[in-house]
């Protein structure tokens, strides 16, 4: 694991485009895992900024995002689909049919799960996997005591997710039960992952999946067993780690190690 500790969520921000923009361009054609949430909205505006500079291409890249809420036709205004369009696909120039999300509106959410999961397979997998962080240590929708072997499936959310997404729902709209989501074991095959966390309030989940066990309480965790794992933090989000002086000292400023 490399624990980038930025000052601010800006810095933070900017160091991830970054690793996404050199992913691209060491692999124009790869396979990245998207991910949403407002953690994500200020990182995408700044790659959509960066494209229409003539620094970054997706023309030749595909994606595959974690997760989608089941229940949520493409077309809903809440669903990932319309929120990958709205702040990511719609700007930027990927090909048609690149890019790839569960559906939510399947008939079937299990098989779509299955179907989703053998689509990633077939693409030769996912390069850079990004990732955000929840308040209770989730990634993806894979709440605590999910499988640290899980696979693509239909997850039951909690109520501390459900009311953390309830802003993103109008007024009498409750946020769905279920969702299909990426799971553990697939995340874990993607070649690197890239994790977000800004805000005081990221802080207990933040430590426990850094410096607790790894453990199904808290899904994050898994992380500790990938080869290629970065975690880029600010200031506040990196405030409870015991460690915090040692991982500042191997990268400071977030800057790659010295050795």
């Amino acid at each position: 694991m490399k624990i980038l500790i930025l000052q601010d969520r800006a810095a933070g921000t900017r160091r991830a485009a970054e690793m996404i923009c050199d992913s691209v361009m060491r692999r124009p054609d790869g396979v990245l895992g998207l991910a949403t949430g407002g953690t994500m909205e200020p990182l995408y505006a700044e790659l959509v900024s960066r494209h229409r500079e003539g620094r970054l291409s997706f023309a030749r890249a595909k994606s595959f995002n974690l997760d989608e809420y089941v229940g949520l036709a493409p077309s809903h205004p809440q669903s990932y689909h319309s929120y990958m369009d709205q702040h990511l696909f719609g700007h930027v120039d990927f090909a048609p049919g690149a890019t790839a999300l569960p559906d939510g509106s399947a008939p079937d959410p299990h098989a779509e799960a299955d179907a989703y999961e053998a689509r990633i397979v077939a693409a030769g997998g996912i390069d850079l996997q990004l990732l955000g962080i929840g308040r209770n240590g989730h990634i993806g929708f894979n709440e605590p005591t999910s499988s640290l072997c899980s696979r693509t499936r239909v997850k039951t959310l909690t109520e501390s997710t459900r009311a953390a997404n309830a802003r993103f729902f109008g007024p009498g709209e409750e946020p769905p039960t279920y969702a299909i989501t990426m799971g553990l074991a697939s995340i874990l095959d993607a070649r690197e992952v890239l994790l977000l966390a800004f805000g005081k309030e990221k802080a207990p989940a933040v430590r426990a999946a850094i410096e607790g066990p790894v453990s199904a309480f808290t899904p994050a965790s898994v992380l500790q067993m990938h080869r290629h794992a970065t975690l880029i933090l600010d200031q506040a989000a990196a405030s409870d780690l015991e460690l915090r002086e040692y991982y500042f000292t191997v990268h400071p400023d977030g800057a790659p190690a010295v050795v």
